[in-house]
């Protein structure tokens, strides 16, 4: 084995030596003094080189192989060299940053300390003990010694910049700990320092356009980043003008500099990931999802541009690529909560509630397994939350009853949430007295909620007591534009409790409180609503045609606008198409099946009403109006008794309707067209008995 000696390493070593400052290598003795020395002194100091020499060594070769022992040793010789040289701050140094390198922390600060002691002026030393307590943070909880090493950290790098001005590695970092400790005005001081040495620093420019967003000074930062841009124009400061863009909702010209990033440097995964999430913003889901393949080529594993990929293709009601894209997100990050929750809501989507089920339960089990349940109430409240939505949607309500009360254990904020989840379950359970109980409960504890009072108003009207929910809701009038959505809900209440005058008057109040298109577009519908519910259609679908205008995508109001066609026997073509455009932005809405398969039996298109009339009955199986159509079309297809019990529990189901939604006509016709049913079956029974054997 060669030895670690050798001569070329040597006398390179023993330069860094001789020019390092303190008494082992005075770089301005003169030979006359150096004469003057004994020979006593001349062998200490050649033994001391000696140790210093071997401790360096010692410590480059710690470094290459990271062995304990090679550390130990070089800090001996160091020491060695320290007891021939007392006092020496070039050892010092050494000593103090091998104890650093080989985690002995605390000895490693009293070297460093030691080091300033001989010499206040010693940059490295300060830039070690700034390098230790900046490590030492990440070990530390939010505590009084956070807060002390902190304070230590400022001095020492306000101590390099004193002797080092230029140094921006150091600015950057006394920002940093400055922002995390609110002192905003001296972080952005030590960043406009940076900024005043160096225009186009993207790491400062970075750090004080988010320094400036966090304080609300949106203007001032992309003001920051255009003219950064402008003078000197790069992919990174597109990016961080696309950040600030995106923080402040601008997501046009978010996208358009993500875009230009994205150009200049095209295997930057940040920048496309920056122009990936932005096009999601923006509803733009084709162009989105390309973005997001594009990424998975980039970062192929990565997890998070699956998992967007699933949601996405979610959206688009294309369920098969999502659960591709989702067990591809999941064998990246097998344990993330997230992929986990999104399996939920895919399994939701497709009607796999059992599946859906078993995943919150699972992730449920496993975070409180890990901590008693309680260190993470916010990750709980959220699983349980879709927990109890899947039940609800299985309309196992008594699950998702119990599912919703576990929310409220998890603290303040939990029960507000679970509050009016229990609220909404017993609605959807029809038992509206159970909702109006623990609205007043809620009520109680926070009387001055206004969207209580709202929900308790809704509920009246619900009940029938139409009267008293507008009452409510009057009683909430202040003669200003927050009115808009008093006025709409008290036009509902009125439309369920049939004051059709009324609920004009009041849609029409609200449409002239709206400053917005987006405001007006619910005003519109709501107003098309209670026209419809009086046949007066074609002023219904003016106001349908007005909202469509302003958002083509309103699933709401595609279905009702294509459902009154459709239900009328007009226009069915056109019918079936807004509709589907319905159920293209929310295919699990059993209403907006039971639609599109009541068109197509309007058309005589059978098998494509019964496929959607099944799907319709899988998801919304207690609504009496859709186990009635599915009843009429399985009467049109002669499947007499199928049809027959059909209808029978679409009748047992209004007798269990909400007094508003109680519709006596309708109920008189299904009863008529189930006794004549019986009647035919009967008879057919009866005839085929007489028959001679």
């Amino acid at each position: 084995m060669k030895s670690f000696l050798s001569n070329a390493i040597l006398p390179v070593t023993l330069g860094l030596v001789l020019g390092a400052p303190g008494a082992v290598a005075q770089e301005n003795a003169s030979g006359s003094e150096q004469d003057a020395y004994s020979q006593a002194d001349q062998s200490k100091r050649a033994e001391a080189y000696y140790n210093f020499t071997m401790g360096h060594l010692s410590e480059e070769q710690y470094e290459l192989t990271g062995r304990s022992e090679i550390a130990t040793q070089a800090i001996d010789y160091y020491k060695k060299a320290l007891a021939l040289d007392p006092g020496a701050p070039a050892i010092i140094e050494r000593l103090a940053e091998t104890y650093a390198k080989s985690q002995r922390i605390r000895d490693a600060v009293l070297e460093a300390q030691n080091a300033l002691k001989a010499d206040p002026n010693n940059l490295a030393a300060h830039r070690l003990l700034a390098r230790i307590y900046i490590r030492t943070l990440g070990d530390l909880d939010a505590s009084t010694g956070q807060k002390e090493t902190i304070n230590r950290a400022i001095e020492q790098l306000n101590e390099i910049l004193r002797l080092d001005p230029n140094d921006t590695e150091s600015a950057l970092w006394l920002a940093r700990l400055y922002r995390f400790q609110n002192e905003h005005s001296k972080a952005e001081g030590a960043l406009r320092g940076i900024l005043k040495r160096d225009p186009d620093s993207e790491a400062a420019l970075e750090q004080l356009s988010q320094l400036l967003l966090d304080q609300g000074r949106a203007n001032d930062a992309i003001a920051l980043l255009e003219q950064a841009a402008g003078r000197s124009p790069s992919s990174g400061l597109a990016d961080l003008l696309g950040d600030a863009y995106a923080q402040t909702h601008n997501y046009a010209k978010a996208e358009k500099a993500y875009r230009k990033a994205v150009e200049d440097d095209p295997d930057d995964a940040s920048h496309r990931r920056g122009l990936a999430q932005t096009l999601l913003s923006e509803e733009k889901y084709a162009e989105a999802l390309e973005q997001f393949k594009k990424l998975t080529e980039l970062e192929p594993d990565a997890s998070e541009s699956y998992l967007r990929m699933s949601q996405i293709y979610r959206h688009m009601n294309q369920l098969d690529k999502a659960e591709a894209s989702l067990q591809e997100a999941k064998q990246r990050a097998p344990g993330s909560l997230e992929v986990l929750y999104n399996e939920a809501l895919l399994y939701d989507a497709q009607g796999r509630y059992d599946e859906g089920i078993q995943v919150l339960s699972d992730a449920i089990a496993g975070i409180k397994a890990q901590s008693s349940g309680v260190s993470n109430p916010n990750a709980l409240g959220i699983l349980y939350e879709q927990l109890g939505r899947v039940y609800r949607d299985k309309e196992d309500y008594p699950n998702a009853l119990r599912t919703f009360e576990e929310l409220l254990k998890l603290g303040p904020d939990e029960q507000r949430r679970g509050r009016m989840l229990l609220i909404d379950t017993f609605r959807a359970n029809r038992d509206i007295d159970h909702a109006l109980a623990e609205t007043r409960k809620a009520m109680d504890t926070d009387p001055k909620d206004q969207d209580l009072q709202v929900t308790y108003a809704m509920l009246l009207g619900e009940k029938g007591q139409t009267e008293d929910a507008a009452k409510v809701l009057r009683g909430m009038l202040h003669g200003n534009d927050s009115d808009r959505e008093v006025y709409l809900n008290l036009a509902q209440v009125q439309e369920r409790g049939r004051r059709f005058a009324d609920a004009e008057q009041s849609a029409s109040s609200a449409e002239q409180l709206s400053r917005k298109p987006g405001e007006k577009e619910m005003a519109w519908f709501v107003l098309g609503a209670i026209y419809e519910r009086q046949k007066k259609y074609d002023q219904a679908e003016e106001q349908f045609r007005k909202a469509l205008q302003v958002n083509p995508h309103n699933a709401a109001v595609l279905n009702y606008y294509g459902y009154m066609l459709a239900d009328r026997g007009i226009r069915l073509e056109e019918a079936t198409s807004l509709i589907k455009r319905a159920v293209a932005e929310e295919s699990a809405n059993g209403a907006y099946l039971d639609s599109l398969g009541w068109a197509y039996y309007k058309q005589n298109r059978l098998a494509e009403a019964e496929e959607y009339m099944r799907k319709a009955v899988d998801r919304a199986g207690h609504d009496p109006t859709i186990l009635d159509h599915y009843g009429d079309v399985e009467a049109k297809l002669g499947r007499s008794e199928r049809a027959a019990e059909l209808w029978e529990k679409a009748l047992a189901e209004w007798q269990k309707s909400l007094p508003a939604d109680y519709e006596a006509d309708k109920v008189a016709e299904l009863d008529k067209k189930l006794k004549n049913m019986k009647r035919r079956l009967a008879q057919k029974a009866s005839a085929g008995e007489s028959k001679p054997q």
